[in-house]
């Protein structure tokens, strides 16, 4: 069976084919991402305004029409962050279901971050050790504590980029004094997770797509393995300390128009990926992490997870 599953984020809207055997078996088949910013103008009022609402009709229109080239048999569509807090959302999601018949499920945040482990599970990352595993989106970030057998602890905090971007409204390039603000406000709002921290002993971060996959497609532009950046990458990728480093000074010490010219950066990425590296780096000192793994899996994958799994 040939399945489409749709996740309507914040900042893109992701496309995953798949075709799936009776043997708990799969291949993928297209694996897409279009730029909405859903949030832009609108996410600190809880609100998706007229123009955002367009973007994500139009990008889903491009995505069904790429989901039905492969003949697909199901679609599923998922919504998270932007679409769960906005008070119009319901407006939102009607346009969908009038213009394409499709019925949206909006993800609560410990749902979300369910999802986003099993897919993590199928990138074959985990064994016995504890991992702290981190989904980094435009309206929340999904942060889990997991190993291959459970989850032990998960938690979505509404901290997502385009959130950050809205409430601080950042420099370019960002200053000293912004990272310092932008860092203690996570750490106010994050006591729990620390707190959590301590009763485990994790010493890797696994990044779950987005970000994280344009993090190693900048050093891998950056290094000597930029002349195999475009094949096609494994399920996951180990990220250097030193490297992620340098790339993170790059970006906080970078304009915008500098950034527009950094390669493998994609364009829709441009003003979320420095907020992104402020998150990771603060994450990583705060709790003394000494790996990152970069997963290609998460959400869509963790869907796929669960209908092989029925």
């Amino acid at each position: 069976m040939r399945t489409a599953i749709l996740d309507l984020g914040t900042n893109t809207f992701n496309l995953l084919v798949a075709e799936i055997t009776g043997n708990k078996e799969y291949k993928i088949l297209c694996k897409n991402e279009l730029p909405v910013k859903l949030g832009k103008g609108g996410i600190d009022k809880k609100e998706i305004r007229p123009d955002a609402i367009t973007r994500g009709i139009n990008a889903l229109e491009k995505h069904l029409e790429t989901a039905a080239q492969f003949k697909v048999e199901k679609i599923m569509a998922f919504a998270t962050s932007a679409i769960r807090t906005a008070r119009n959302s319901d407006q939102f999601l009607k346009s969908i279901q009038d213009k394409f018949g499709i019925d949206v499920e909006v993800l609560s945040g410990d749902r979300e971050a369910e999802l986003i482990y099993y897919g993590i599970k199928q990138a074959c990352i985990l064994d016995h050790e504890k991992y702290l595993i981190l989904d980094i989106g435009g309206g929340s970030n999904e942060i889990i504590i997991a190993d291959v057998d459970q989850i032990w602890w998960k938690k979505s905090y509404p901290l997502g980029m385009a959130r950050l971007i809205e409430k601080f409204r950042p420099s370019d390039p960002v200053t000293i004094e912004e990272i310092e603000f932008i860092s203690n406000y996570l750490e106010e709002r994050m006591p729990d997770l620390f707190e959590e921290i301590r009763k485990h002993k994790i010493t890797t971060l696994v990044g779950a797509s987005g970000s994280f996959e344009t993090f190693t497609a900048m050093i891998k532009e950056d290094g000597p393995g930029a002349e195999t950046a475009a094949t096609p990458s494994p399920k996951a990728t180990e990220i250097d300390l030193a490297d992620f480093e340098n790339l993170y000074q790059r970006l906080v010490n970078s304009t915008v128009k500098e950034r527009k010219q950094m390669k493998g950066l994609e364009s829709h990425r441009i003003d979320t990926i420095v907020p992104a590296s402020l998150l990771v780096k603060f994450l990583m000192g705060k709790l003394k992490l000494r790996r990152i793994i970069q997963s290609n899996f998460a959400l869509k994958e963790g869907v796929l997870y669960e209908l092989l799994n029925q």
